[in-house]
């Protein structure tokens, strides 16, 4: 049986916002479809969703918890006009709220995608991160069958790979322990039953793990918005641009922290309104074109 069902999102959403970098091993946005390949009671299942003109969504699955679950990927639920109406007339960032006031951050289907994520983008380029989160997904879990998706990694199925197995796929060995290890003393899935502060608190008690891991785990893993992405390469090009001066990656969180409980989507709103041209920067500046790499642990 598959069903079929109209969402409204709570608040301005934009599915192409949110999702036009959304493409790994376990998902892809083409043509105004999102597709997923989700693990739920039923067994691994795709599910889809295209947003109508309307604003409303449609979206398919093989049944109710595939719905459920791709409402919770997609952050339909997770509304924002509060941070839309308080920073619209913001004087640094508020052109990229009007602007893109329909982006949210989505969240992958597992902690445990998060974290891979956040290890694999260390200091590297942000494409050579990507290509190298999909080959340990692929390596790791199963495929729905017939398709050439992916399940999102459990924190058990991650425990179970060997560091020097995600040496030879390009993880370096350090990153490496440290995700076997935390995979394996941690059941990061509970962590979305616990307050952010103490979540947050919990992971940087890890070693391997900064601020901006730790800020990249609570928006695309818990689904949280406090956490800035504090250090990552893009804030710490638009504070040099706006300060004049190379800066300290720590720095960044001066950026953030006019915005409190909005840190983390007052990042991506950042980065985003930062390649767009759509930030107020001194004159002669150069708009950053895209993610080159990200930046600290």
């Amino acid at each position: 049986m598959t069903v079929e069902l109209d969402a409204r999102p709570r608040g301005p959403y934009s599915l192409a916002l949110s999702a036009r970098l959304a493409g790994d091993a376990t998902r892809s946005f083409r043509d105004g479809v999102f597709t997923a390949a989700l693990r739920t009671g039923g067994g691994a299942q795709l599910a889809s969703a295209y947003q109508r003109p309307d604003g409303s969504l449609r979206l398919r699955g093989d049944d109710d918890e595939a719905i459920a679950e791709l409402r919770r990927v997609l952050a339909l639920d997770d509304d924002h006009s509060e941070f839309v109406r308080q920073f619209s007339d913001d004087p640094f960032l508020g052109n990229a709220v009007r602007h893109l006031r329909g982006l949210r951050p989505i969240r992958v289907a597992t902690v445990a995608q998060a974290l891979l994520r956040a290890l694999c983008g260390q200091l590297i380029e942000s494409s050579r991160a990507r290509a190298l989160e999909r080959a340990i997904v692929r390596r790791t879990t199963p495929a729905v069958p017939g398709t050439r998706f992916h399940l999102a990694p459990t924190s058990a199925e991650l425990a179970g790979v060997a560091p020097a197995q995600l040496r030879a796929l390009g993880l370096h060995a350090r990153r490496g322990a440290t995700l076997v290890r935390i995979c394996g003393g941690l059941d990061l899935q509970r962590l979305c039953g616990v307050p952010t502060a103490v979540a947050a608190a919990r992971l940087e008690r890890e070693r391997g793990l900064g601020p901006w891991s730790v800020g990249v785990i609570c928006l695309e893993g818990l689904g949280r918005w406090e956490r800035g992405l504090v250090a990552d390469l893009g804030l710490v090009k638009l504070c040099s641009t706006l300060r004049g001066r190379k800066v300290e990656p720590a720095e960044t969180a001066e950026l953030l922290e006019p915005y409190g409980e909005w840190a983390g989507l007052a990042s991506v709103y950042m980065l985003s309104g930062y390649a767009r041209g759509l930030l107020p920067l001194p004159a002669g500046a150069r708009t950053r074109r895209s993610p080159a790499a990200h930046f600290a642990a």
